[in-house]
């Protein structure tokens, strides 16, 4: 796992959303640069379909729900790329090697909300890897953000 640089972070808050509010509705998209490393985390009351790249469709959304009548962070990844990129095996083995940064990331941009709200660091984070493939289609839960808090 690559160690998070807090200086190639960039956050953006949008549509309503500020660092301490509001807690339902709150919608994380984190997008990168291939060429310079920057994360940008976009959180607001939807996901940023705007800043996605269609032609890579590498970006990890996610956002606070219910899950088993408690808490959750439930995330999304798509494993199946656009015509042309490498295959749901190779996106599949990027994402699982990358997602512990990209949830440091996520958990660093909205570091304020965390600390008004130390309850989330304690909530399970789910998975949801998206594919037409059965064997990339999983659910999966990848511990709670206090193994990814600074």
């Amino acid at each position: 796992m690559n160690q998070l640089n807090p200086e190639k972070v960039s956050v953006e808050f949008r549509g309503g959303v500020t660092p301490t509010a509001p807690f339902i509705s709150r919608h994380y998209t984190l997008t990168h640069s291939d060429i310079t490393a920057d994360l940008f985390v976009t959180i607001g009351r939807s996901f940023a379909w705007d800043k996605v790249n269609p032609l890579l469709r590498d970006e990890v959304i996610g956002k606070w729900s219910t899950y088993n009548d408690s808490l959750a962070f439930q995330a999304f990844v798509q494993v199946d790329g656009p015509d042309g990129q490498p295959s749901a095996a190779v996106r599949d083995e990027i994402f699982r090697r990358e997602l512990p940064l990209a949830l440091e990331a996520i958990r660093y941009a909205d570091h304020t909300f965390f600390s008004i709200h130390p309850v989330l660091d304690h909530s399970p984070i789910i998975i949801d890897f998206l594919s037409t493939d059965p064997r990339f289609q999983n659910r999966e839960c990848w511990g709670t953000f206090s193994a990814y808090a600074p």
